[in-house]
């Protein structure tokens, strides 16, 4: 059996209409509301057919969705206009990201690898460079953080490098590293030394911009494809460095390329990078949080109408209470995971510290999302649990955001520490 874009799919975006006026929320705008209707249409009537034709194949983004996306400038939302992007915010990012996730999950993660990622060299001219081309969609990358024996505890990567006149020598392992061969680069953190008696267990990484081509993978460097359940659209890959060689000029310094960008000197330049170095972490989370919400209503969505449809004793079965019921809780945990990821991007936009609440909502959000989708299975009966639906496909789907871009576990920690400091014996 093959999954297909089914009724229940096709015209779930007549669901969720425009608000009158009077109910439109505090953060609305014309240009917001036209961005996200863009998004709709492109999600629904591109992306949406070709999911349903290509995730059951564990097929990749086809180049042409890509483009559409960089038509639309999509790939540089966060990007300034000065530098070829839209100029926009977390807020709009996330947006859009809902929006492309409703229709196919992979298709608002591609969107994490561009955004100025991978363009903070400390060379400003080159930097301004890779910030247009990212912009463009001629920049989408990959991260390679974790391996085999290092995943929430990143401080235990031992990948090496070594310096070798102008050269970095990379050698190790990556687990877990999606898009790596489709990438324009490679973005690797490595160990270049171990710390120091006293020094923190991260002292020695660094991040290491590895350029590459589309589709090949440079001197040096193998992979193998992970077999996953679900998140298909693009690889994840086990890859393997031998003697990867990358000129010792690619450092990626995110906080030092945020200091070469400011005007502030002395202490306000080190709060400016440790700012932008934040920030970045803080928006991978509520970006997932906006995926978790964007799989979640797929599910209500597909529910609604198979309700509809589907009849039994002689009546749809959305006349049975207990199954309303059962939709105005999914529908009512969406609507809070929604407006809690919307205010925490919008205090981000603002600058404000934000670190405890892109936890919370990043947890809230992906924890909702598998109670949505898995509620949503169970009212499709026995047609929810075949590839016929497209339920199924938000479910596992859905399973993942709980674990990638730090676990629950990990979000919970976060949170409890900034709530109850540990004592020093602890």
């Amino acid at each position: 059996m093959t999954s297909s874009a089914s009724p229940a799919s096709e015209t779930a975006a007549e669901i969720w209409e425009p608000q009158p006026p009077a109910l439109l929320p505090p953060w609305h705008t014309p240009e917001r509301e036209a961005l996200m209707g863009q998004a709709r249409r492109f999600a629904m009537d591109e992306v949406l057919p070709v999911a349903g034709e290509l995730d059951p194949q564990k097929g990749e983004i086809p180049a042409s969705l890509l483009s559409g996306m960089a038509e639309r400038g999509w790939f540089g939302i966060t990007v300034p206009a000065e530098q070829g992007g839209l100029g926009l915010g977390v807020f709009e990012y996330c947006m859009v990201s809902e929006e492309l996730a409703r229709a196919w999950m992979s298709t608002a993660s591609i969107l994490a690898r561009s955004q100025g990622l991978g363009t903070a060299v400390l060379d400003a001219d080159r930097r301004h460079d890779l910030m247009a081309r990212s912009a463009r969609g001629d920049w989408i990358g990959a991260i390679a953080l974790s391996e085999p024996d290092a995943g929430s505890d990143l401080a235990g990567v031992t990948t090496r490098a070594v310096l070798d006149g102008d050269e970095w020598v990379v050698t190790g392992r990556k687990r877990w590293c999606g898009n790596a061969k489709a990438a324009d680069f490679i973005q690797v953190l490595v160990r270049e030394r171990e710390p120091a008696d006293g020094e923190s267990r991260s002292a020695g990484l660094l991040n290491l911009l590895l350029e590459k081509k589309r589709g090949e993978f440079p001197e040096g460097l193998t992979g193998s494809p992970i077999d996953k359940i679900g998140y298909h659209g693009f690889l994840t890959w086990d890859l393997t460095f031998d003697g990867v060689r990358i000129p010792a000029d690619n450092v990626i310094d995110q906080a030092r390329a945020a200091q070469e960008d400011s005007a502030a000197e002395g202490d306000a330049a080190e709060q400016a990078g440790f700012a932008e170095a934040q920030k970045f972490l803080n928006t991978a989370r509520v970006h997932t949080a906006a995926r978790a919400v964007g799989l979640a209503r797929a599910a209500l969505e597909d529910s609604i109408r198979y309700l509809q449809e589907r009849e039994q004793f002689g009546h749809p079965i959305a006349d049975f209470q207990a199954l309303r019921f059962n939709v105005a809780e999914m529908a009512s945990q969406i609507e809070q995971s929604r407006a809690f990821y919307r205010q925490v991007a919008h205090l981000l936009d603002l600058g404000l510290p934000v670190a405890k609440e892109a936890s919370m909502v990043k947890l809230e959000a992906t924890e909702m999302s598998i109670r949505v989708t898995n509620q949503a299975m169970q009212l499709h009966g026995g047609n929810g649990y075949t590839t016929e639906r497209q339920v199924e496909r938000h479910w596992r789907d859905a399973r993942l955001t709980t674990i990638f871009e730090g676990t629950s576990e990990i979000q919970k920690r976060i949170i409890s520490d900034r709530l109850l400091p540990r004592s020093p014996l602890s």
